[in-house]
């Protein structure tokens, strides 16, 4: 701590607790009337329905649900809270005139964010899911879609400070998006194709760390007897990491995926000219 820098007593905490609080609130009745997260939440239980009525073995609708939980969720989720920051940059600019902490503003309306998006995916993914197979790998595909939630609208908010220009930001968030889904796994199997007469069994194991979509999937197979659908890191992190350990290493993980984008954004935040 500097010199002459007081510490936020007992009084300051309670304050700053508060204006979060009436903030998160707004942001959650703001979005809930936005239509746009009422059609995402029909869209989902419409292809969550779907899925699982196309046959009647439920495990093959989660798999194909899997499908959708990586791809779709991520990407609505980026795309939504990238637009939903920049429309609200005069109320943003209004509020940073006010004595409310900057930090306090930010991690506030990813707050927010992510507790809106979380309910859209409870209602249209984890009320189908509760009401066809409520088991184990079903719980896990739920909690994948929540942590993915809450990752993705992170790396938005982050994008969205970077950049004052909305149409760089939007970019940016879907940039994101499009290396973790697709870019980041090419790179992975180039990798390990150029070196494949030596041992990569770890280095494949720190390389998945990298990218939250691997981990989510690893998270749901794990649970499944589907090691020949892992794909090579899959099934080496399987053969690994089986058991407690693994799913201790992959929260962990996650949680660092979850916290360190909106940390980033802050601090980027704090120091930005508005």
């Amino acid at each position: 701590m500097k010199p002459g820098k007081k510490k936020p007593g007992v009084i300051e905490k309670i304050i700053l607790f508060i204006d979060m609080k009436k903030l998160i609130k707004y942001v959650i009745i703001d979005i809930l009337r936005n239509k746009i997260v009422l059609g995402y939440t029909l869209f989902l239980l419409a292809i969550s329905f779907s899925v699982f009525n196309l046959d009647d073995n439920s495990s093959k609708g989660l798999l194909s649900l899997l499908n959708i939980v990586l791809i779709i969720v991520p990407l609505l989720s980026v795309i939504f809270s990238t637009i939903y920051v920049y429309n609200a940059a005069e109320f943003i600019e209004l509020l940073v005139s006010q004595p409310v902490k900057r930090a306090v503003l930010l991690t506030g309306i990813y707050a927010g964010l992510t507790l809106s998006l979380i309910l859209a995916v409870l209602v249209g993914i984890g009320l189908p899911v509760l009401l066809y197979d409520h088991s184990g790998v079903g719980l896990m595909l739920v909690l994948a879609a929540v942590m993915l939630t809450a990752v993705f609208t992170g790396l938005a908010i982050l994008a969205s400070v970077i950049t004052r220009d909305k149409a760089k930001g939007i970019g940016l968030s879907i940039l994101l998006w499009l290396y973790f889904a697709i870019i980041f796994d090419g790179l992975i199997l180039f990798v390990l194709f150029q070196f494949s007469d030596y041992p990569l069994e770890k280095l494949s194991i720190g390389l998945t760390a990298l990218n939250p979509m691997d981990l989510s999937r690893i998270l749901v197979l794990l649970q499944m007897d589907v090691s020949a659908m892992m794909g090579y890191t899959g099934a080496v992190f399987k053969a690994f990491f089986e058991g407690a350990t693994g799913y201790v290493f992959i929260g962990a993980v996650m949680l660092f995926w979850i916290f360190s984008p909106i940390l980033i954004a802050v601090k980027k935040f704090n120091k930005k000219d508005l």
